[in-house]
C-alpha cells in the first residue's frame, strides 16, 4: 500500500470515528402557549430551519422532534393569525423549551364588532380616515379631512385657518392627540387651528363625544386622534413622495416621507411638508393678504416588538399665515360699512406677499415613550412628552411698531403618563392609566394689554375602562378624574375690577391695588376637580344588521381664556372679557347608531341627545371706545344648553362600477335658559356624490360631488346699535343674520401607473365647479368678503 492511499484510509477512519463521536439522539420539546393567558396553541408548526426537520404542536400544545444532534438550531414557530417567531437554540442534550405567541391580537383589535377593525373605541359614534383619503388632502389641513365625516363642520377664519367642529362643539370642547400626545396650542382662539401637518398622519380617528376616556375627560364635542404610519418587523425601505399644484392661490405644496424598518424591530422615519401660496381669489376678486407659508418635519425612531419596545419623536412646524386686510376694522364704523358693502374694502392685484394683519405660529413637540409586555399578565407603557407653542399676532399698527407683534404668547407643557393595558383574557380587557403635567404661559410686553396673563397650570388625571364580551354583545364602561389647578397673575382696570364686583369675591387675591394709579394686581388661583364616566353596548343582531348605545358624562374646567381675557382680540377685531366667576361645565351626552352592511346597500344613522349644564359661550354685549375707535365687545356667559342632532351616511352600489353615496347633518343647539338658539350651530347640510371606479383600468376612478348647505333659520339675535361719528346717528350693527344657503359641484379624478419598480398616482380635481359665490355661516370673514371661487388641482403621488 502506497503513502497516498495510506493517507486516504487514515481520513475515512477519522471522519467515521467524527461522526460517531457526534451525539445525534437528542431530543428538543417542548410547550406552545399563548403569551397572554397561557392557554396552549394547538397546530403550530415547529420547524428547525437547518436540519430541514418539522413537528406540529398537539392538543395540549406540546411538541417533540427527536434525533438532533449536538449544536446550535435554528428554530421557527408559525400558526394561523400568528406572528411567526424564530430564535437560535444551543442543544448540547435533550432540550425542553417553552414558547410564548401572540395568538389573538387580531382577536384584539377586531373583536368581532361589525365595522370595528382599526377604530379606538367600539362603542362610541367613530370615523376612521384611512391614508389613502388623507392622501387626498395633502395640500389642505386637518380641518379640511375630516370635514368628510359625516356630522363633522369646520368654524373658519378664511380658507387656511381651519378649526374642527363636532356635532356644533370645538376649541377646547375638542381634543386632538397626535401621535399618543395631547396637543396643547392655545387651542381656545376661535382663529386657532390645529398645529398639525396632514402628512405626518397615517390615518385619523373621528370620535363624537367624551368617550374615548384614556385621551381625556373634558371632549365633551369629541376627540381627533391623529394615528402614525405604522411600523413593521420587517426588512423594509418605503417612501412616499406628494406634489400637488392648485389655481387659486397659486399654491404649491410637496411633502415626503422614508421609512426604514429592520426584521430585528428597529425603525427610522422622517417626514417634512412644504407649503406656500399667495392671495386667494373669490369669484369676482382676489382676497388681498390671506397667503400660506409653512414648513414642517417630523422624525422618529425606535425599536418595536410585541414584548417590548420604545420611541423618541419629534415634530416641528412652522405657519405665517395672513388674515384678510379687509377684515382689519378700526372701528365700528369700519364693521358696519364692510357689512353694508357686498365688495371688500381692500381688494387688490395677486401677491404673494404676507402683510400685517397675520399670524406666525411655531409649535414643536418631542415624546419619548416605552413599553413592556409581562407574559400572562399585559403591557405597561410609560411616556414623557414636551411642547413649546411660539403665538405671535402681528396687527397694521402705528409709528413703526408694525415689525413688533401685538400678541406674543409662549405656552410650555411637560406631559408624563403611565398606561396599564390588562389583556391575558381576551374576552374581558382591562385599561387603567395616570397622567400629570405642568404648563406655563408666558406673554411677552408688546406695548398692548395683554389679552391673556402669565398662569401656570399643574393637572392629574386617572382613569380605568373595561372591555367586556358577552356572547354576541360588546360593553365598554369607563371612569375618569382629572384635577386642575390654575395659578395666574393679572392686571385689573380698577374700574372694571368694580363693575364686575370681584372685590367681594376675589379681594383675598389682590396683591397690588395702586399699579400705575388706575389698576391691581391680582393672583387669583382655582382648583378644579372633574368625574367623567361612559358607558356603552354593541351588538350584532345578525351579519348584516349591528347597533351601538352609548351615554357619556364629562366635565370641562373653564380654559384661560374664559376666565381671564380682558382685552383687543386683533386677529378677532373685537374686545373679549372673561370671568372669573365661570364656572366648570357639565355634559350628559347619550347616542344612538344603526348599521346595515350587505354588498350593495350600506347604511350608518346616528342620533344624539347633548345636555350640557353651565355651558360657557362667547356673544356680543356691546362697545367699548379705545385710543383707536369703538370696538364690538364679546363677553363670555353661562347657560344651560342642549343639543340634538341626526348623522347619516348612505352607500349603494348601483352597478359594478358606479357608487352613489349621501352623507347628511342636522344640527338644532338651544339655549334652555333664554329659549333661543345658540350662536354658531352648523346649519343643515348634504353630500351627495356618484363615484365611477375601474380597477382593471389603471385603479382609474371619476367622482361628481353635489354639496348643499342651507341657510341657517335658528340662531340668536346679538345685533347691536353703534354710534357713527361720520353721520352723527346710531345705526344697526347686524352680526347676526346668516347668509342665504348655497349649492357647490365638485369633480375629481385619477389613476395609477407604473414605471419601472416606481408606482405613481395621478389625480385632478376642481371645486366650485360652477365658480358659485357664496358665504359659510361659520366663516368668521363672512362680513367682509365671499368664500373661494372656482380652484383647479393636480396632485402627482410617487410610491418607491
Amino acid at each position: 500500500m502506497n503513502l497516498k492511499s495510506i493517507v486516504l484510509v487514515l481520513l475515512m477512519i477519522c471522519t467515521f470515528a467524527s461522526l460517531r463521536a457526534q451525539d445525534c439522539k437528542h431530543t428538543f420539546s417542548g410547550l406552545v402557549e399563548d403569551f397572554h393567558d397561557k392557554s396552549p396553541i394547538i397546530g403550530a408548526t415547529v420547524f428547525i430551519k437547518n436540519l430541514n426537520k418539522y413537528t406540529t404542536t398537539d392538543t395540549d400544545g406540546k411538541f417533540s422532534i427527536k434525533n438532533i444532534c449536538s449544536g446550535k438550531i435554528t428554530v421557527e414557530i408559525s400558526h394561523v393569525a400568528c406572528d411567526p417567531q424564530i430564535f437560535e437554540l444551543q442543544v448540547n442534550g435533550d432540550t425542553y423549551k417553552v414558547i410564548d405567541l401572540e395568538h389573538h391580537i387580531e382577536e384584539l383589535n377586531e373583536i368581532s364588532v361589525k365595522g370595528s377593525v382599526g377604530l379606538k373605541t367600539k362603542t362610541s359614534q367613530e370615523t376612521l380616515l384611512k391614508t389613502e383619503t388623507l392622501e387626498n388632502y395633502s395640500n389642505a389641513n386637518l380641518g379640511d379631512a375630516i370635514k368628510k365625516v359625516s356630522g363633522v363642520s369646520s368654524i373658519n377664519t378664511g380658507n387656511s385657518i381651519v378649526k374642527p367642529v363636532i356635532n356644533g362643539l370645538h376649541s377646547s370642547r375638542v381634543l386632538i392627540s397626535f401621535n399618543n400626545v395631547r396637543l396643547q396650542d392655545q387651542e381656545w382662539g376661535i382663529e386657532h387651528a390645529p398645529n398639525i401637518d396632514i402628512n405626518a398622519a397615517g390615518s385619523v380617528s373621528v370620535i363624537k363625544g367624551a368617550n374615548a376616556l384614556q385621551y381625556g375627560g373634558d371632549a365633551i364635542g369629541g376627540v381627533v386622534i391623529v394615528n402614525p404610519v405604522r411600523t413593521f418587523s420587517k426588512d423594509t425601505l418605503l417612501g412616499k413622495t406628494i406634489v400637488s399644484q392648485q389655481s387659486n392661490g397659486h399654491l404649491f405644496s410637496a411633502t415626503s416621507s422614508i421609512r426604514k424598518n429592520y426584521r430585528s424591530g428597529w425603525f427610522i422615519n422622517g417626514q417634512a411638508s412644504y407649503k406656500r401660496a399667495g392671495d386667494f381669489r373669490a369669484p369676482d376678486y382676489y382676497l388681498t393678504n390671506t397667503g400660506i407659508d409653512s414648513k414642517s418635519f417630523t422624525v422618529g425612531t425606535g425599536f418595536k416588538k410585541f414584548d417590548k419596545g420604545f420611541e423618541v419623536f419629534y415634530s416641528h412646524l412652522t405657519n405665517e399665515l395672513g388674515i384678510l386686510r379687509a377684515s382689519h376694522i378700526g372701528n365700528v364704523t369700519d364693521l358696519v360699512n364692510a357689512i353694508n358693502t357686498q365688495k371688500p374694502l381692500v381688494a387688490e392685484d395677486f401677491s404673494f406677499d404676507i402683510n400685517n394683519p397675520k399670524q406666525d405660529v411655531t409649535h414643536q413637540l418631542l415624546k419619548a415613550t416605552a413599553y413592556k409586555r409581562f407574559k400572562g399578565f399585559g403591557k405597561v407603557s410609560f411616556q414623557y412628552d414636551y411642547q413649546r407653542n411660539k403665538r405671535l399676532e402681528f396687527d397694521i399698527r402705528r409709528g413703526g411698531r408694525s415689525t413688533k407683534p401685538a400678541l406674543d404668547l409662549l405656552l410650555q407643557t411637560h406631559s408624563a403618563k403611565v398606561d396599564l393595558h390588562l389583556d391575558s383574557n381576551s374576552e374581558n380587557i382591562y385599561k387603567f392609566g395616570i397622567n400629570s403635567g405642568y404648563q406655563n404661559n408666558f406673554p411677552e410686553v408688546t406695548g398692548v394689554r395683554r389679552l391673556i396673563p402669565d398662569y401656570d397650570r399643574y393637572y392629574l388625571g386617572a382613569y380605568a375602562i373595561s372591555n367586556i364580551k358577552l356572547n354576541r354583545i360588546f360593553l365598554e364602561l369607563g371612569l375618569r378624574y382629572d384635577f386642575d389647578h390654575i395659578n395666574a397673575k393679572k392686571f385689573y382696570k380698577d374700574s372694571f375690577w368694580e363693575e364686575k364686583n370681584y372685590q367681594q369675591d376675589f379681594g383675598h387675591t389682590v396683591l397690588r391695588d395702586d399699579v400705575d394709579g388706575s389698576q391691581l394686581l391680582a393672583n387669583p388661583k382655582f382648583n378644579y376637580h372633574n368625574f367623567s364616566a361612559s358607558i356603552g353596548a354593541s351588538h350584532n343582531l345578525n351579519d348584516k344588521n349591528s347597533i351601538t348605545m352609548n351615554y357619556g358624562l364629562s366635565n370641562r374646567a373653564p380654559n384661560p381664556s374664559e376666565l381671564f381675557s380682558d382685552g383687543l382680540h386683533h386677529s378677532a377685531a373685537r374686545i373679549e372679557l372673561g370671568d372669573l366667576r365661570i364656572q366648570p361645565e357639565t355634559s350628559h351626552r347619550v347616542s344612538a347608531t344603526y348599521q346595515y352592511d350587505d354588498d350593495k346597500f350600506n347604511i350608518r344613522l346616528e342620533g344624539f341627545y347633548n345636555y350640557i349644564s353651565d355651558f360657557i359661550y362667547i356673544e356680543p354685549s356691546g362697545v367699548e371706545t379705545t385710543l383707536r375707535g369703538a370696538f364690538p365687545v364679546w363677553s363670555y356667559k353661562q347657560i344651560n344648553a342642549q343639543l340634538l342632532g341626526i348623522d347619516t351616511h348612505v352607500q349603494y352600489q348601483l352597478t359594478q362600477d358606479i357608487l352613489f353615496s349621501n352623507k347628511l347633518s342636522y344640527l338644532n343647539g338651544r339655549d334652555l335658559s333664554t329659549k333661543r338658539s345658540l350662536i354658531d350651530i352648523p346649519p343643515f347640510k348634504s353630500t351627495t356624490s356618484l363615484l365611477f371606479k375601474k380597477p382593471n383600468w389603471k385603479n382609474f376612478y371619476a367622482s361628481l360631488e353635489s354639496e348643499f348647505n342651507a341657510e341657517q333659520t335658528q340662531f340668536p339675535d346679538n345685533n347691536f346699535e353703534a354710534y357713527i361719528p361720520t353721520s352723527d346717528s346710531f345705526e344697526l350693527v347686524d352680526v347676526s343674520t346668516p347668509p342665504s344657503s348655497y349649492h357647490l359641484l365638485n369633480f375629481s379624478s385619477g389613476f395609477e401607473f407604473n414605471l419601472s419598480q416606481t408606482k405613481f398616482g395621478l389625480n385632478f380635481s376642481v371645486d366650485n365647479i360652477l365658480n358659485t359665490s357664496y358665504r359659510n355661516y361659520l366663516n368668521r370673514l363672512r362680513y367682509f368678503t365671499d368664500d373661494l371661487g372656482r380652484n383647479f388641482k393636480i396632485q402627482l403621488k410617487i410610491y418607491y
